[in-house]
């Protein structure tokens, strides 16, 4: 915007100063040159004065400039000349301009004894031109600089259009990337601070209807936990051993199922937030290292001593590294190994959970899901946590085995 406003300023402030400059340049050439002619002809007048006098020669003398007195006789006095038309037609009582070369000549005829004498004063281009070039030299400048000036001030003033502009496209921006603490500060012209207060209205309303949907998830999830827990005890209460565990399971299914649903709602419905993300993947690890040792398994851990903020809510870290976690505890043998790592990236945070156990199915790397009996919901829980944050999710599987998934969180600003 501000280019195209300054070409706007420039092109109008050209078009006025040609019509403005031109004319003048054209009045300042007509002003050298009628002065020049006006100096010439008093010069010839001073000379007709002394025709038929014995001082006609001394008068000739006198005047700086090429002067020629052609007499009645065919004789001429001053400066040889040719006899043109022009002089002919003065001979017979007028005075006269004409065009010549290099210049013009002007003709005053004047009485004698012997007739009608004609003086002829040559008047050169340099002369009829002096000082309109320096004159038309200092428009150009003048024009430039009024032009650069228009431009200069075209440009301040577009910046106070266009940088509150650049603010509503940030806060924008911002809301857009799931912080809704953002608001923009009304400046600018009308309507900007319109558009701005408009946008921040906006920006409250999203707030309040993502409150709403946080109070409907959290009736849901009350509306749903009470008719499983009823079909959980209706499944155990069957006499048939294998019909009850085959319910119970489908039960779980669903109750997983159910799980993901409220938690990636809630997600959703909260405001993108920060934590440590080294305090909350040390809490985390303690709380399942009781499971591990349960089970025999070796829990290797690297974490940093400082803090390492990240663009996660600490509930999001937590429910995204519970899923990986679980995940190594239900699709790998009892005793099987498993690191935990949190090292600092130029991007962000890498989040490294690493097992000994049979490791991931080729076919299903290229999903980005876990294989067995997982419904994938773990690693699409902290696929979704990484992608919040500007992050991403990588599952691999080392070729000296096992299972490897690494997740990239975003610092937090």
């Amino acid at each position: 915007m501000r280019r195209w406003l300054a070409l706007l300023v420039a092109a109008t402030t050209s078009l006025v100063l040609i019509a403005l400059l031109v004319p003048m340049a054209l009045l300042i050439r007509a002003v050298a040159e009628n002065g020049a002619m006006s100096r010439a002809t008093a010069a010839a007048e001073s000379v007709a004065v002394a025709v038929g006098t014995p001082d006609l020669a001394l008068a000739v003398e006198q005047v700086a400039r090429p002067v020629t007195v052609f007499l009645p006789g065919g004789g001429t006095v001053g400066r040889p000349a040719g006899r043109s038309d022009a002089v002919r037609l003065a001979a017979t009582g007028r005075s006269v301009t004409a065009e010549a070369d290099g210049g013009r000549e002007v003709l005053v005829s004047a009485q004698s004894p012997g007739g009608t004498a004609v003086i002829r004063v040559f008047v050169p281009d340099d002369e009829l031109m002096r000082g309109v070039r320096e004159a038309w030299l200092a428009l150009l400048v003048l024009g430039l600089a009024l032009v650069v000036l228009g431009i200069v001030l075209a440009d301040r003033l577009a910046l106070a259009v266009t940088r509150p502009v650049d603010g509503l496209a940030r806060v924008s921006h911002r809301l857009a990337g799931g912080d809704l603490t953002a608001r923009a500060e009304p400046g600018g012209p009308p309507e900007v601070r319109s558009v701005a207060m408009a946008l921040n209205h906006l920006a409250g309303r999203i707030g309040d209807l993502l409150a709403a949907e946080r109070e409907s998830v959290a009736d849901l999830s009350h509306r749903l936990r009470t008719p499983l827990t009823g079909l959980r005890l209706d499944a155990e209460s069957l006499r048939d051993p294998e019909e009850a565990g085959r319910i119970q399971a489908r039960v779980d299914a669903l109750e997983r199922a159910v799980s993901a649903v409220i938690t990636e709602a809630r997600r959703r419905s909260a405001g993108r937030g920060s934590c440590d993300a080294a305090a909350v993947v040390r809490e985390r690890v303690r709380f399942w290292s009781v499971l591990a040792e349960d089970q025999g398994r070796e829990v290797t851990v690297d974490l940093p001593d400082g803090p390492l903020p990240v663009a996660v809510g600490a509930e999001e870290l937590a429910a995204c590294v519970d899923a990986l976690l679980g995940n190594v505890f239900a699709h790998t043998p009892e005793g099987a190994s498993m690191s935990v790592r949190l090292q600092p990236q130029p991007s962000g945070v890498l989040l490294t959970v690493r097992d000994s156990g049979p490791g991931f199915e080729p076919a299903l790397l290229e999903r980005g899901i876990s294989g067995g009996d997982s419904t994938g919901l773990g690693l699409d829980i902290a696929r979704r946590t990484a992608e919040s944050s500007g992050g991403g999710l990588t599952v691999s599987t080392p070729a000296d085995g096992g299972a490897r998934v690494e997740v990239l969180l975003g610092a937090a600003p």
